[in-house]
């Protein structure tokens, strides 16, 4: 399977090509138009030996099987929907879509062209920890899935950011952006084809420069399985060795799951713990070396047309989901009654 890279705008790119490179896939080139200089050069570093091209000429390429892309996040669905109408199935970063319009226009492209449009949830396809707890929750280990708590703090990194990463227009917004993870992993974990969100809401807490930049985020959510909380942020501090301590915690009818998925803080060294809680006591389980498998089961989907990596109704619903969360989102703090 050969794919090429356009949209060199967020590091993200980076796990992407490498995923799919240990997969076995062959990455034919990629175009270096950026919009921050610093993910270019740290592409052109980790890949040496990939050959530049422009978009147009790697769309065009017959022999290319798949484009990926992690553009500024409101350009990412144009770029899709151009690949898939050139008969190429497209691997976006989150979030694959910023508005509804985007989403409609993304679902029309894929029913017209029958391509694939997968978009990589990095925390849950790029985490071992996630498959592990996976396999406990179809072994039974805690029972029935009632609830899932997900949390995204991530550092703010300032003086490393474009300009577009603060600007709504462009990322569209904390929940659309970063919580767009958290849903895709309460479908997934709950077993849910669908939810509702039952509250959510955004605000500003931090830097006084920047007053419209929503750097806090929270959503209720509910299906016919399972309730959610999703806590996103971006006040990580410095002292921290990671860029978050991502954690999820996975309610059953007999047990608890809790991912520590980047740190164990003031605890066990490496990433990947997992905390199980059943009838028989505690444990911790390091997932680290547990194999990835979302890039192989994409290339495995792309020369059968199947959906084992992920499907295509789970990939539309999480961002219908987010893009509600986003639209419905109350400004915090509240203002204060008169």
């Amino acid at each position: 399977m050969k794919f090429a890279a356009i949209g060199l705008d967020h590091r993200h790119i980076y796990h992407m090509v490498d995923g799919l490179l240990e997969a076995g896939a062959t990455c034919v080139g990629f175009d270096p138009a950026t919009s921050d200089e610093r993910v270019l050069t740290g592409f052109r570093e980790r890949f040496p030996d990939l050959p530049e091209s422009t978009a147009a000429r790697l769309i065009d390429d017959p022999s290319i099987d798949l484009i990926v892309c992690a553009g500024i996040p409101a350009e990412r669905a144009a770029l899709a929907i151009r690949a898939m109408r050139a008969g190429k199935d497209v691997m976006v970063d989150k979030p694959g879509v910023t508005d509804f319009d985007q989403l409609a226009a993304v679902e029309q492209a894929v029913a017209e062209t029958g391509r694939i449009f997968s978009i990589c949830f990095s925390e849950r396809f790029t985490v071992p920890a996630t498959l592990i707890a996976g396999k406990l929750i179809a072994d039974g280990a805690i029972g029935r899935v009632v609830q899932t708590l997900g949390m995204g703090p991530h550092r703010l990194n300032r003086a490393i950011r474009p300009g577009w990463f603060f600007d709504k227009r462009h990322y569209g917004g904390i929940l659309t952006d970063i919580a767009s993870h958290q849903i895709d992993q309460f479908l997934h974990f709950t077993g849910s084809d669908d939810a509702e969100i039952v509250a959510s809401g955004t605000g500003h807490f931090g830097v006084p420069d920047l007053p419209d930049f929503e750097d806090f985020g929270e959503v209720l959510l509910r299906s016919d399985r399972a309730g959610g909380y999703i806590r996103v942020d971006w006040f990580t501090a410095d002292g921290l060795p990671t860029w978050g301590d991502g954690r999820l915690t996975i309610l059953g009818t007999e047990g608890t799951i809790e991912l520590r998925k980047y740190v164990d803080i003031a605890g066990r060294p490496g990433t990947d713990h997992v905390f199980l809680v059943d009838k028989a006591g505690t444990r911790h389980i390091d997932a680290s070396s547990e194999p990835l498998t979302y890039f192989r089961n994409l290339i495995a989907d792309i020369g059968a047309r199947s959906e084992t990596a992920m499907s295509q109704r789970h990939v539309f619903t999480v961002c219908r989901l987010a893009l509600e969360a986003q639209a419905k989102a109350v400004w915090l703090p509240a203002k204060p009654r008169a």
